[in-house]
């Protein structure tokens, strides 16, 4: 943290002499009247020096510059209360302090959703999840590339081809909606009819034998339902880098797999070809029957951004119920000995309606993602129906990414309206509302100049500046566990810490003219990091409430 980085690198030095060298454990306080907590001697109170080394941190503290107050407790916690009088500079250069010194290069993979199929509500968290880790990358300085990577090949597709040829379906007739109506009906055939099954494996081998009819065929479909999935990501505000699906690497399958057989890294298990690490079960590369798994296209996948994308970290952002698949991926890639890259995969929960169970349509089947939007937009338009239509999109947006991305994404929750528009409560509309109010107190401020200076007089204002500064603390956090909900929840306790201040007297009101500039231009700190922060999030500000 920028602020106090002298007095960290001091700590750290002084903690050297006495062979205790890690980084400084310095986080957020939650003792009264303290600011921050640094918790390194916790576990050296055995330590033959530790009196000598609490004397000289006692000694150090006692004397910097940037402490009003400090204590060191019976179990060595240091707590630290900070001085304010040159937090001016980190409160106007936020973007600078979050600069990383040390860039990486990040492909997030969002697991994307698959031709043919419209984006339905399981979808929402990897998008979410997804753009927020890409813009918190981005603000610090790292080079991010996103892929949508769509499920564009295989069996699905050929069920479809296959549906319509048996139904005497033109293909080239076919609109976004009724390839959504046909899609789980070729699919339910193919789990009841043998015959059916035969034609669509049979349409599926003629597209991986590159047959020209099943080709042109593939790419309509594939073409009109990349238009209706860019249709609605345009509605969300989410956009890709990189457009790559399965079919992008069929070509690299078959000579990665004679590669493999020579280095003796897979080999036939009846009639299957699985891996040869020693895994419990096998890890399956193709079927008996020659086709190939989701594993196998990651694989491939994987090569080809070796091959073409230079990067350091892949983060695949999908649920939590692939787990299994991303541990046999990783233990695959390090067994057939892919050059060194770091990969994670950053599962998350599912959203669930009001009886903890998965949202679903009244007919039993995937809620789509536009029925979720029109229901938001819809209920937020009947409590608000004097709005512009253009910031109930915005509100609608913010509810859906807010909500979303304030659990923590490793556990389920229930999507509730009521409790999502709360203006009251810990929501997207309560932050959007506070930023309003921020920016109708500088609009209505007459002077041509605030302050260049704050001058904290309060507990309110301290607070409030203090909520700021964290800002560094939490973007770090959030970034290192691949965790937006930090962020989120910090964008509450900020706008929450703004209200107590605008609460606590009425800024334009005052008659001091210093205090009244000073006031002004923590609001503008404020509002400068809460956009930040916004964009980070995904969320775009509104102008009125």
């Amino acid at each position: 943290m920028k602020i106090v980085e002298p007095l960290i690198s001091e700590i750290n030095n002084l903690f050297n002499k006495y062979d205790i060298d890690e980084e400084i454990d310095f986080k957020l306080s939650n003792i009264e009247n303290f600011d921050y907590q640094i918790n390194n001697l916790v576990k050296y109170q055995s330590h033959k020096n530790i009196e000598e080394i609490v004397s000289k941190v006692n000694l150090l503290l006692s004397s910097h510059e940037l402490l009003e107050s400090f204590e060191i407790t019976q179990n060595y916690f240091i707590n630290i209360r900070i001085n304010l009088i040159d937090c001016d500079k980190f409160l106007s250069n936020i973007q600078e302090n979050l600069s990383t010194q040390n860039p990486k290069r990040i492909l997030i993979d969002y697991g994307g959703p698959n031709i043919g199929k419209p984006l339905h509500v399981g979808h929402l968290r990897s998008l979410n999840i997804g753009r927020s880790l890409q813009k918190l990358n981005k603000v610090v300085g790292n080079q991010v590339l996103t892929d949508i990577h769509l499920g564009d090949w295989g069996m699905p597709v050929a069920q479809i081809i296959a549906f319509c040829e048996l139904e005497k379906i033109d293909i080239k007739t076919l609109t976004a909606e009724k390839l959504i109506d046909i899609y789980p009906k070729a699919s339910a055939l193919y789990s009841d009819s043998e015959d059916f099954e035969h034609r669509a494996k049979e349409k599926n081998k003629e597209l991986n034998n590159q047959e020209k009819k099943s080709l042109n065929e593939w790419t309509f479909l594939k073409n009109i339902s990349i238009e209706s999935i860019k249709e609605m990501l345009s509605m969300l505000k989410h956009s890709f880098d990189l457009w790559l699906g399965e079919s992008d690497v069929n070509k690299l399958i078959e000579p990665m797999i004679e590669s493999l057989k020579k280095e003796g890294k897979v080999g036939l298990d009846d009639n299957a070809l699985v891996s040869t690490q020693d895994a419990d079960p096998k890890i399956l590369i193709a079927k008996s029957d020659g086709s190939y798994l989701y594993l196998t296209t990651d694989i491939a996948t994987i090569l080809n951004r070796l091959e073409n994308y230079d990067f350091d970290t892949t983060l695949y952002v999908v649920d939590a119920r692939q787990k299994l698949h991303f541990i046999q991926l990783f233990q695959t890639i390090e067994y057939f000995n892919f050059p060194k890259r770091e990969y994670e995969h950053v599962e998350f929960g599912t959203i669930n309606d009001e009886k903890g169970k998965p949202l679903k349509t009244r007919d039993g089947g995937t809620k789509k993602l536009l029925a979720l939007y029109e229901e938001t937009f819809d209920y937020i338009k009947n409590i608000n129906n004097n709005l512009d239509e253009n910031v109930i999109h915005k509100l609608t947006n913010t509810v859906l990414t807010y909500s979303d991305l304030l659990t923590n994404r490793k556990t389920d929750y229930k999507f509730d309206l009521k409790k999502f528009t709360n203006i009251s409560g810990k929501t997207g509309i309560y932050v959007q509302y506070a930023q309003v109010r921020a920016k109708n107190i500088i609009k209505n401020f007459k002077s041509e100049k605030t302050s260049h200076q704050l001058n904290i007089q309060t507990e309110e204002e301290r607070n409030l500046a203090i909520g700021l500064l964290n800002l560094e603390l939490i973007i770090n956090q959030s970034i290192k566990f691949n965790e937006p909900h930090h962020l989120a929840n910090y964008l509450y306790e900020i706008s929450n810490l703004f209200n107590i201040f605008y609460q606590d007297e009425n800024i334009l009101n005052l008659e001091n003219e210093d205090l009244k500039k000073s006031k002004l231009l923590l609001t503008k700190y404020f509002l400068n990091t809460t956009k930040l922060v916004f964009d980070c999030l995904g969320i775009e500000p509104v102008d009125e409430m």
